[in-house]
């Protein structure tokens, strides 16, 4: 993904050519303030953005990422960013079935898109999706449609030049055999996967929990492949924003 002001350890993980980001987070470390980052550097310099919530409505977005100087409002009203407010998300419609509503929301998804690549916009372009498991929850439970929505939203990445993808899991939620339907394939489909945790030593009041970044790298030229890299740091969310740094530097 794109990145904007960079010097932080999170911008330094990752990598510009990613094209699937999956953030998996739990009940003891919350990872929605990476969706907030994301979301602020997904904007900067001209990019757009499309953001399926679920989680949160508009209002709360809005309200958090002000605080980190990006005026969501602004974005929206210009068009730079789609809002698709899912909280009341259908599932089955009526007469029809679970896996239509998600054709609609995809194909509501693509149009999207593909209005961003025909104005000529060469700015990277991000489809959000603020959390999975609540999308799970109103496909009625049907894991294998939500795949497959999943798989038509990844090939909006390779058919799109700068188009991202960013999924946010609860991985405690899949943490079982008989619940990893969502979790295994998406951490396949990955180019990174960022995942919030507690602390192993317990809290702590300046250190929040810890950030894993595994880069597959296989992300730029920059970066051949030559098997998965992994950063490990700690974090501390602010109301503007967050701070990383290695275990033992925070003084």
């Amino acid at each position: 993904m794109e990145e904007s002001g960079g010097g932080d350890l999170l911008s330094e993980a990752m990598c510009s050519g990613a094209r699937v980001v999956v953030v998996e987070d739990c009940v003891e470390a919350p990872a929605a303030f990476v969706l907030h980052l994301l979301l602020k550097r997904a904007l900067a310099g001209g990019g757009g953005a499309a953001l399926l919530a679920l989680a949160q409505p508009f209002f709360h977005y809005d309200r958090v990422l002000r605080k980190m100087g990006c005026n969501l409002s602004m974005h929206r009203k210009s068009g730079r960013l789609h809002f698709f407010d899912l909280q009341a998300f259908p599932g089955a419609t009526r007469g029809g079935s679970i896996a239509d509503s998600l054709a609609q929301l995809y194909l509501a998804v693509q149009r999207v898109v593909d209005a961003n690549r025909t104005e000529g916009n060469a700015a990277r372009f991000t489809v959000m999706i603020d959390d999975i498991s609540l999308l799970e929850v109103a496909a009625c439970g049907s894991a294998n449609d939500v795949l497959d929505f999943l798989h038509y939203c990844v090939t909006l990445t390779s058919e799109m030049q700068n188009c991202s993808l960013v999924v946010l899991i609860h991985e405690d939620i899949y943490s079982s055999e008989d619940g990893v339907e969502l979790l295994l394939p998406l951490r396949y489909i990955a180019d990174l996967v960022i995942k919030a945790a507690p602390l192993s030593t317990g809290l702590a009041a300046d250190v929040h929990g810890q950030l894993s970044v595994v880069n597959k790298g296989m992300l730029s030229e920059q970066r051949p492949a030559k098997g998965q890299k992994v950063w490990n740091f700690h974090f501390k969310v602010k109301e503007n924003g967050a701070d990383f740094f290695y275990p033992g530097s925070r003084h």
